[in-house]
């Protein structure tokens, strides 16, 4: 190995290193930012939450990975470019691309890695820390009640709150009703206010109500004489200004799920699962088209009551194809009650129909679009290292032309174009679920577009551009200005001197 790669190689692997673990912790950060309310409060050991955080960690890389190549590119060109290390070189007639080279092949072998990656790891990964995360948030139920819905993770109750203090923890407006009778809403309590809490062995869930009243319904005694002159609807009406109430939390603990029960989602599989899973649902989906197909041709669209009947009358019957057929003509030439049952029952017909395209529809729109998930989830697997080996050709060339270095400006030049990759990423996917376009072109889309923006870098770079410079920029406008000056000194001279001025005598 030349030294001039191993110079390179060594002033690139420390940036790369620093960013993606800093870009990694922001992303972990902003993670525990969005799901703190299921996390704090639960009782989670040290291991367990470790647990967490290693599997969403390793989720996040490929989000992590292609900025910290960005970024790392833009601060190793930069440096290089500020300390004239660019400017040596070049003038020893090594040209940027060849001091690029030995980057060049480690971003190929990093994109390499980077699908092996998101093909085998990404799946586990994605399985382990989404079922882990769904376990913890079943766990301690009294932090999942939220005010305005009813909760009804606790079996044989449905609870509804109405306003919550986050500091003081205290509710207002409190519904809990016991369906453990499953008789329906047969037993309801209401309080003003309330506070809940877990008792110390986290066995029972304990709400002390204020200001309120319960009311259950009794069954009524079917012996009782009174039943033949009616329903008496005995019932249980009792007001408190304090109550306590327990709930029995056994089995609420953490407790593992099974794991296939999520294998199937698309963000679980590698690509010969997806292809297995879109190939399966590819022919549910033909197999409920073809069934759609038959069931509006034999039982809509030519749907007639009495076959025999409609045989006897066709033998009686000489049909002139000739004849235009006019519905109106036939219908005049019948009674006003067969009218009203004919039209009646073409109708019931109608509206028959109309059900079943749109429920086949939801039917086969649902499966035309879980097939576009699984094509998307399998496209994302290539895309990943595409968007590796893009950004470093955004990053070294602009490195080299801004030629600044430090954590300043390459962290907003870097910031502001995986924005726009982010972006536009998102909005092909949406477009590729919504079945707008392909999912090629919308997983694609952003890679397509960035693509030339990196290879216009480079040869700007190569031919010593002055892009960003701001003197490129000022320097229009400096001359339009000097322009229109001797244009308006041209047209208003103003007090002109003399050409041949008298001499004093």
């Amino acid at each position: 190995m030349k030294r001039i790669h191993r110079f390179v190689l060594l002033s690139y692997f420390g940036p790369l290193i620093m960013t993606f673990f800093i870009v990694l912790f922001i992303l972990i950060m902003q993670f525990l930012w969005k799901y703190i309310d299921d996390l704090v409060g639960k009782g989670l050991d040290i291991v367990t939450l470790s647990e967490l955080l290693f599997y969403f960690a390793v989720s996040f890389i490929p989000m992590a990975l292609p900025l910290a190549i960005l970024l790392a590119a833009l601060m190793t060109f930069g440096n290089m470019g500020e300390n004239f290390e660019l400017t040596a070189l070049k003038s020893s007639g090594i040209s940027l691309q060849r001091i690029m080279l030995p980057l060049i092949v480690l971003i190929i072998l990093i994109s390499i890695g980077a699908f092996f990656f998101s093909n085998n790891v990404l799946p586990h990964s994605n399985l382990k820390s989404r079922s882990l995360l769904h376990d913890i948030q079943k766990q301690r139920p009294e932090l999942n009640i939220q005010p305005g819905s009813f909760y009804n993770g606790i079996d044989g109750f449905s609870i509804k709150i109405a306003e919550k203090d986050p500091g003081t923890n205290l509710m207002h407006k409190i519904l809990i009703y016991d369906h453990r009778d499953k008789k329906g809403n047969i037993s309801v309590t209401y309080a003003d206010s309330g506070y809940m809490r877990i008792t110390p062995n986290e066995l029972n869930l304990i709400f002390n109500l204020f200001n309120g009243h319960s009311y259950t319904e009794l069954q009524q005694d079917k012996r009782n004489k009174n039943q033949r002159r009616g329903k008496t609807y005995p019932h249980r009406h009792d007001q408190f200004s304090k109550e306590t109430v327990i709930f029995d939390l056994t089995g609420f603990g953490l407790s593992r799920s099974n794991e296939d029960l999520f294998k199937s989602h698309y963000s679980m599989l590698n690509l010969d699962g997806l292809e297995h899973y879109r190939d399966s649902f590819s022919i549910i989906l033909d197999e409920r088209k073809e069934l759609f197909t038959k069931s509006m041709l034999t039982l809509n669209l030519f749907k007639y009551p009495d076959l025999g009947k409609l045989k006897r009358e066709k033998e009686n019957v000489k049909v002139d194809s000739t004849i235009e057929f006019i519905p109106r003509e036939i219908l005049d030439g019948l009674r006003q009650i067969r009218q009203e049952n004919i039209i009646a029952q073409a109708l019931g017909y109608a509206k028959a129909a109309k059900k079943e395209v749109t429920d086949s529809k939801k039917s086969i729109v649902w499966r035309a679009k879980t097939i576009k998930r699984y094509e998307i989830e399998w496209q994302r697997k290539f895309t990943l290292s595409f968007a590796c080996f893009i950004f470093y050709f955004i990053g070294a060339p602009l490195g080299a032309i801004i030629r600044k270095g430090g954590l300043g400006t390459p962290v907003v030049v870097s910031v502001l174009f995986f924005v726009i990759y982010y972006v536009i990423s998102l909005m092909g996917e949406k477009f590729a679920r919504e079945m707008i376009i392909t999912p090629l072109e919308g997983m694609w889309a952003s890679s397509f577009i960035l693509l030339p923006v990196g290879i216009f870098l480079t040869y700007k770079a190569t031919t010593d551009s002055v892009i960003m410079n701001t003197e490129t920029y000022t320097e229009i406008p400096k001359r339009i200005i000097r322009s229109l000056k001797k244009i308006m000194i041209f047209n208003f001279p103003g007090d002109r001197v003399n050409e041949n001025p008298s001499t004093d005598k």
